[in-house]
C-alpha cells in the first residue's frame, strides 16, 4: 500500500527518508564504536551505503511506488548488498557480525518509515469516512 499524495512529493519524501535512514545507521553505528564524530568520518561510513541506495532508486520499482514495501525491499538489498561489497573492497574484510547487524539495521530504518507511513495512511483514511 502507498501514501495518496501527489507522486512527485511522495518520491522526494521517500528519498529523504531513505537517505536519513543511511545517515542515522552511519552515526549510529560511528558513535556505539567510539568513533570520531566528525563530518568527514560519517561521510566516508555512509558512502558505500549511499551509492548502494542510489543504485536501488535506479530501479523503475522504487521510483515508481517508493512508499510501498517492495520498493523498501528493493531499497534494502541494494543498500546493505552494494554496500557491504564496497565497504569490504575498501577493508579488506567483512565481519559476519557487522553483515547481520548492518542489514538488520537497515531493515528496520528502510522499511521502518515505511511501515509508519503505512499506518498513519490508513489511520487518516479511517478518519477521514
Amino acid at each position: 500500500m502507498s501514501i495518496a499524495a501527489p507522486s512527485s512529493r511522495i518520491t522526494l519524501l521517500a528519498a529523504a527518508a531513505d537517505a536519513v535512514a543511511v545517515v542515522v545507521f552511519a552515526a549510529v553505528g560511528r558513535l556505539s564504536h567510539g568513533e570520531a564524530d566528525d563530518l568527514l568520518g560519517l561521510v566516508g561510513t555512509a558512502a558505500p551505503f549511499g551509492v548502494g541506495l542510489v543504485a536501488a532508486w535506479a530501479t523503475p520499482l522504487v521510483r515508481h511506488d517508493p512508499a510501498a514495501w517492495r520498493a523498501g525491499a528493493v531499497a534494502l538489498v541494494g543498500t546493505a548488498g552494494i554496500g557491504l561489497l564496497l565497504r569490504a573492497g575498501f577493508t579488506g574484510r567483512l565481519p559476519l557480525s557487522f553483515a547481520v547487524i548492518a542489514t538488520l539495521s537497515l531493515a528496520v530504518l528502510l522499511l521502518g518509515w515505511r511501515g509508519l507511513a503505512v499506518l498513519v495512511s490508513k489511520t487518516a483514511h479511517r478518519a477521514a469516512r
